[in-house]
């Protein structure tokens, strides 16, 4: 009887790694886990980290650990955003110093050469190759092992190597310069370089661990009247905690009670507070400015959308962009040719008649100037700083692969109702008929309509409520579905609605009224008339109104060389006046596209050659976006949008796509400029070793100089700034 595979059972799995030294042994852990059936599997040299997804049924946790040691290194389950403990107190690196300035003292400066010097340089040098650079030794021991070599196999080949010519010199008693001060200063100085890598490294990841620490740790629970302090993880569902004034909302809920300002920024990227009434929902860790709300909890722990905002950004961290693969593989096979020209290079000096010092001392610097550890920093601190300064700013960048599609984009096209607008109707403009007044015609409206749950009629209730008009209670309600209301207010009967549904109640409106409709019917608006004894007493026109900042988000988007498209399903006339009003040509307006058509319209451009962006925030969106060659969701839309997104944007404003796009390609611009000095160092340096140019003293400060250098260039990236803040820098 044939039986049919069980599906994979895919899990994910963040593995805290111990024991790198370079960008091959990340390849090496890499390759020894993609082994294991079932297994994907991305190491990150700079977060010291693996991120795993495995068919449970197939591979277990134990078996991703066991593949880690058999491969000479330490693994643990972990989660990148997890804090860090403080590093400890080098000792070692301490010990290398100390023995070390004496060393370089006694060997370079001729007074201090007493008799037998020698004697006492070989007893400095020795623990410093020995017990400092004992790492060294012991990973190129491991790598040797599995027939491999790393930037440790050159360190280790290279103090080793002088310290073993500098023995045999004094030990012999040979009339030969000893070596003992370069085996001390290379291991010095690379201890010394590896020191500021990991505290600079520890800066780059320090963004989105500062972000999950902003949290609020305690809420007041409210029981009854009364408030019970708790710790914020106990929160459930359903709970409603109180947030007074200057306080933190502890996790994401439904105001129940209360009206207040809330500072978003530090979800969002803006300092602009937004008001919250009952009904609006707030995130957690956000500030409650001013009055005294009650919340309900909707969503609690790893769902809230701080903690999201974390798994997004260590994930995308955990990634790799194609040009760090390509980084990976130069490494890997990078060092054995070193090892090839080291020894090419002392045979050279030999066959050309050099002493045997001279040809040593060129082979030595080839070693230590040609270690890769620059390349294998250059695209994952970058990536580390720029994704943890977009999270700061309300920008998660999904996946490293998304940065080279952003210097590629040619077009982007913006989905009109939610991105370009606000995505809710408003109250535009109030017309009164004979002895009427507009605030009456609003009053007696917005009564009415406040028995309805329809989005015209919230908006006729909120303009009320912004013009601080007392509403009549209500005391009868009638809806007619997609025709209007019919309601007793205030002792009136009032009916709004469809001109025609008034008028077949016999509330007929004015041929002289023709023209203020027209004129706001061609600007895409609606209309709806409000009547009362027996006549219809005024006109409301209502809007989904543009967003403030369109028209300067539009003009960004033209300065970064981009062709912006508006896409709607609203009617030709209608899209156009909103394109007029924020800057897009008439010729770049798709309009009256259906919801399942908009995914089309994409595919169209494509094809007609363009490299297209779609920004979008609703459920029929989704497709679109993960059709474009970019999406970006508005983060104040649907979960399904965000997820078929590749970009990210927590605020709803539409100039966040402009700081998305600017940030990712500034972070693309650093990782290149990073690749290119780590190649261009190495391409230089090597043939001046070669030749002898270079003392191997001098290689190994520039060797250890080249990878802060990538890590300190890349941590510039901390000071971008958005559109929404003031000009990039």
């Amino acid at each position: 009887m044939a039986t049919t595979a069980s599906p994979p059972v895919v899990e994910r799995a963040t593995l805290g790694l111990e024991g790198m030294t370079c960008a091959a042994c990340a390849t090496r852990i890499e390759r020894r886990l993609n082994r294991l059936a079932g297994v994907e599997a991305s190491v990150n040299f700079a977060t010291e980290s693996a991120s795993v997804r495995y068919d449970a049924a197939r591979v277990g946790l134990g078996d991703l650990v066991a593949a880690v040691e058999a491969a000479g290194y330490r693994a643990s389950q972990a989660a990148l955003a997890d804090e860090p403990a403080s590093p400890p107190r080098d000792w070692r690196l301490l010990l290398a110093l100390a023995l070390t300035a004496p060393l370089v003292l006694i060997a370079m400066v001729g007074p201090l050469q007493f008799g037998g010097w020698s004697w006492l340089a070989f007893g400095l040098a020795t623990p410093v190759v020995f017990v400092s650079g004992f790492a060294f030794h012991r990973a190129a021991l491991l790598n040797a092992r599995h027939l491999a070599a790393t930037m440790d196999t050159l360190v280790s080949l290279g103090t080793l190597a002088a310290w073993i010519w500098s023995s045999k010199v004094l030990f012999a008693s040979l009339d030969a310069h000893t070596y003992y001060e370069v085996a001390g200063v290379m291991t010095s100085l690379i201890l010394l370089g590896r020191s500021f890598e990991g505290r600079a490294r520890g800066r780059s990841g320090a963004a989105i661990r500062a972000l999950l620490a902003l949290g609020a740790k305690e809420a007041r629970l409210l029981h009854g009247a009364d408030e019970v302090l708790v710790p914020v993880e106990e929160l459930e569902v359903g709970d409603v905690f109180v947030v007074r004034p200057g306080e933190r909302i502890a996790t994401d809920g439904v105001v129940e009670q209360g009206e207040s300002s809330i500072d978003q920024s530090l979800l969002t990227g803006e300092s602009l507070p937004i008001e919250v009434a009952p009904g609006s929902e707030v995130a957690g860790a956000t500030i409650n400015i001013s009055g005294r709300l009650a919340v309900r909890a909707t969503r609690v722990g790893s769902e809230t959308a701080l903690a999201q905002i974390a798994r997004l950004v260590t994930e995308a961290q955990a990634g790799k962009a194609d040009v760090q693969r390509l980084a990976d593989r130069v490494s890997a096979v990078f060092v054995p040719v070193v090892l090839v020209i080291a020894l090419a290079t002392a045979i050279g000096w030999l066959a050309w008649g050099a002493a045997a010092a001279a040809a040593f001392t060129a082979a030595v610097a080839v070693l230590i100037i040609a270690c890769p550890c620059a390349m294998g920093l250059a695209t994952p601190t970058a990536l580390m700083v720029g994704t943890g300064r977009g999270a700061q700013l309300g920008v998660l960048i999904k996946g490293p692969q998304v940065l080279e599609r952003t210097r590629k984009l040619t077009a982007v096209v913006l989905d009109k109702t939610g991105t370009i607008t606000e995505g809710r109707m408003s109250v535009v403009a109030v017309e009164a008929f004979g002895m009427t007044n507009a605030a009456e015609v609003l009053r007696l409206g917005a009564a009415a309509e406040s028995g309805s749950e329809h989005p015209l009629a919230a908006a006729v209730v909120e303009a009320a409520r912004k013009a601080e008009l007392q509403l009549p209670s209500l005391d009868s309600f009638i809806s007619y579905a997609g025709l209007g209301v019919r309601a007793t207010t205030g002792g009136e009967s009032v009916l709004v609605g469809r001109i025609a549904f008034l008028a077949e109640h016999g509330h007929v409106v004015s041929a002289a009224a023709a023209g203020w409709i027209e004129k706001h019917e061609d600007r895409g608006e609606t209309v709806i008339a409000v009547g009362w004894d027996g006549a219809a007493r005024g006109l409301i026109a209502l809007a989904d109104t543009v967003k403030r900042t369109s028209i300067e988000a539009i003009e960004e988007l033209r300065e970064l060389g981009l062709t912006p498209f508006l896409l709607t399903g609203d009617s030709r006339r209608a899209a156009r006046m909103i394109a007029a009003q924020v800057g897009i040509d008439e010729a770049h307006v798709l309009a009256e596209v259906r919801p399942d058509e908009k995914a089309a319209e994409v595919r169209r451009l494509q094809q007609a050659g363009e490299v297209v962006a779609m920004v979008g925030d609703g459920i029929n969106d989704a497709p679109a976006l993960a059709r474009a060659d970019l999406g970006l969701a508005l983060g104040t839309g649907t979960d399904v949008a965000i997820e078929a997104s590749d970009l990210t944007l927590v605020s709803g404003d539409p100039r966040a796509s402009v700081d998305a796009i600017r940030l990712a390609r500034r972070t693309l611009s650093t990782i290149k400029g990073n690749l290119f000095w780590a190649f261009a160092y190495n391409i230089a340096a090597i043939p001046l070793a070669v030749a002898g140019v270079l003392n191997p003293m001098v290689a190994a400060a520039a060797m250890a100089f080249s990878s802060i250098f990538v890590v300190t260039n890349s941590l510039r990236l901390r000071r971008f700034s958005t559109t929404r803040q003031g000009a990039s820098g």
